[in-house]
């Protein structure tokens, strides 16, 4: 009976025992942070790993990372995209510029081939007055703007070189047609028209002389009512664009004759009243373009 007795007490020991180191282990675990390291699952720390694909690169961790192999070499490889991506960046902003600056040389450069003449005659044409300034040097272009009705009328003519452009200051005070010009450096070039619409076949080259180009025309006009007012002053139209946006106040179009004759009477009408405003027009240095699949168009 006494063995047993002191088995029991033995066996009641160790539990007291054990219950004890059960509490301190409670009492050191409840003072550590449970939101520490230690106790974050490692699946929740770092993403589930994903096979390769069969053309990724292959990296020597040792090279790169020395004793932390793998961390520094993702390092590596993370910030070298990123270098790469912001190059990029930076490349096509370089090019964007340059090209801003490729552009605004060759404008200032335009610029400053370029005369501007006012107080032209309405006898004076652009091939005229290209003519005539052409002894001062290589014309490139010629614009000539305004009502041909008055001596308000303004023009522009660029050279292939600043010396032309120099020269050409000398003609002012020359009388072209009754009044005497006035010819000043431009502070504007002249905005070029685009060369897919030029003309490029003899063909085309008749058509634009048998083309007006018109503006300033009232939006409630129609294409019908514009056909209208030039075949009743000047002769029969063969081809007719209308033009026009949401954007602008006023529509532009561009009117081909069946005879030249008929262009030529057509640039007569500008100051005429065109549904509500006066309508202008100028010769035309693209011929009409005819529309494609398009039934009734002119």
């Amino acid at each position: 009976m006494a063995a047993v007795a002191e088995g029991s007490a033995s066996a009641a020991a160790k539990e007291v025992e054990y219950q004890a180191g059960v509490q301190k282990l409670v009492d050191l675990l409840s003072k550590l942070n449970p939101s520490a390291k230690e106790f974050v699952p490692s699946a929740a720390a770092s993403p589930p790993k994903k096979a390769l694909s069969a053309d990724a690169p292959v990296f020597d961790y040792h090279s790169i990372g020395g004793a932390n192999g793998a961390t520094d070499a993702t390092f590596y490889v993370g910030f070298g995209n990123q270098h790469r991506r912001r190059g990029n960046g930076y490349i096509n902003q370089g090019r964007r510029r340059t090209n801003d600056r490729v552009r605004r040389a060759e404008r200032e450069d335009s610029i400053r081939r370029t005369v501007y003449v006012s107080e032209l005659d309405h006898t004076v044409t652009e091939e005229r007055l290209a003519d005539i300034f052409a002894t001062c040097g290589q014309v490139v272009d010629c614009r000539i703007c305004g009502d041909p009705h008055s001596v308000l009328r303004f023009a522009f003519i660029e050279f292939s070189d600043e010396e032309g452009a120099r020269t050409a200051l000398n003609l002012g005070g020359t009388i072209f047609g009754f009044y005497p010009v006035r010819v000043l450096p431009s502070k504007t070039a002249i905005l070029p028209v685009n060369p897919k619409f030029l003309p490029r076949t003899e063909d085309e080259k008749e058509m634009v002389m048998r083309t007006v180009y018109c503006t300033n025309i009232d939006k409630m006009v129609t294409q019908l009512d514009v056909k209208k007012f030039f075949e009743e002053l000047c002769g029969e139209v063969s081809r007719l664009r209308l033009l026009g946006d949401n954007v602008h106040s006023t529509r532009i179009a561009f009117v081909e004759f069946v005879h030249a004759e008929g262009a030529i009477m057509a640039l007569n009408c500008s100051g005429m009243i065109l549904g509500t405003l006066p309508v202008r027009v100028s010769p035309s240095k693209t011929p009409v373009k005819p529309r494609v699949n398009r039934v009734g168009s002119y």
